[in-house]
């Protein structure tokens, strides 16, 4: 089995070496593994998988034969070669779920992969991981600093009539709607185990990547030291545009969550180690088909990388624009616990994304959000 395939299969058993020995992927039966999974390798050309139900078959000496190829199904959703088939995109150049062949049927919140690892592991008599959550992830994206701040927010904001509010803002940054920072802080304190990170914008600052804050200025510097003194941990937030040029850096989201299979294959080779861009825009749910974060393989070169995904649970926008899921709080507040529960059950990582200007705007995410901390509490 080539590097990729023995990936997968210790993926799918958790990081089990020693069972891993026990799986054979081959277009036929193995007598001598304990679980053949039959498939005709990774190595063709790209398809879409059957996602039928699994076909398991047991001969008469105990050996498991599986008929569904879920080497190729997990190779499938975890390297995105979906995005490759498929060309269909929205007006900011994304992948979106209603493109998506996990579009429907509720297959978002119910983590295949995941549910593969099961069916693998009861087969090999195998103890299965505990309900729990690996780890939990709290993001933030710091698409602005603060609404009148620079040019054009205050222009903005004196034009529909907040003066007010500019003015305060202009003497004390605290005193801006969008600078919710020290509170974002408080509320995830509460849990203890989460690892919290805030990802700073790096771009050109056109078009949807507007605006761009001063990286050296006094705004940003003094939300930096507080957002350090927290405990929390500072990652690069790309240009939306593929264009764009990436800045040195380990800990990567991609701005509107536009990361096609070429910016993957651009952090990979600029030493980035950890991506949070994983989930769709326009639909929460598992785009990866696994709630455990997983080394990025490249579709085109079957080159396992040492770039890990890990997929995005939930972000706020997600589940209240009207062009999203549109979502009241209960419902949203619904959709989040199943999701999460979820992730329990396969003692998954819980990657959070919500902003901090969600936390100004008259909606009800500043009730939500805490609620939702609860849940990992």
């Amino acid at each position: 089995m080539n590097e990729v395939v023995q990936y997968i299969i210790r993926f799918l058993l958790y990081g089990n070496t020693e069972a891993a020995r026990k799986v054979a992927y081959a277009p036929a039966v193995q007598p001598e593994a304990m679980v053949t999974i039959v498939g005709n390798g990774i190595d063709g050309e790209l398809h879409y998988p059957d996602l039928s139900d699994l076909q398991i078959e047991q001969l008469p000496d105990g050996h498991f034969v599986v008929h569904t190829d879920i080497v190729y199904t997990t190779f499938f959703f975890i390297s995105r070669a979906e995005e490759v088939l498929n060309a269909r995109r929205d007006k900011y150049g994304r992948f979106l779920a209603k493109y998506s062949l996990l579009n429907g049927n509720n297959r978002l919140t119910i983590p295949l992969i995941d549910e593969y690892s099961r069916m693998l592991m009861k087969l090999l008599q195998l103890e299965l991981p505990q309900p729990g959550f690996a780890a939990v992830h709290l993001t933030h994206d710091i698409d602005t600093i603060a609404y009148y701040r620079h040019l054009r927010g205050m222009l903005g904001g004196l034009k529909r009539g907040h003066w007010r509010e500019v003015a305060a803002s202009i003497r004390d940054i605290h005193n801006d709607p969008a600078y919710t920072f020290p509170w974002m802080i408080e509320q995830d304190a509460a849990v203890k185990q989460a690892q919290v990170i805030y990802f700073a914008k790096h771009t050109s600052g056109k078009g949807i990547d507007y605006p761009q804050y001063n990286l050296h200025g006094k705004d940003y510097l003094s939300l930096e030291r507080m957002v350090g003194h927290s405990g929390a941990q500072i990652g690069i937030h790309s240009g939306a545009y593929a264009t764009c040029p990436l800045p040195a850096g380990k800990i990567h989201r991609s701005h509107y969550l536009n990361c096609p299979v070429d910016r993957m294959q651009q952090l990979a080779e600029a030493g980035y180690t950890d991506d949070y861009s994983m989930g769709f825009a326009d639909m929460a749910g598992f785009r990866l088909q696994t709630t455990r974060p997983v080394r990025w393989i490249n579709p085109h070169t079957r080159q396992l990388t040492d770039l890990t995904l890990h997929p995005l649970t939930l972000m706020d926008c997600t589940l209240s624009n009207d062009e999203y899921m549109r979502l009241n709080e209960d419902e949203a507040y619904f959709y989040a616990t199943g999701l999460i529960q979820k992730i329990r059950q396969h003692n998954g990582e819980v990657n959070l994304l919500w902003h901090n200007t969600v936390f100004a705007d008259n909606s009800y995410h500043r009730q939500l959000y805490p609620k939702i901390l609860q849940l990992l509490q």
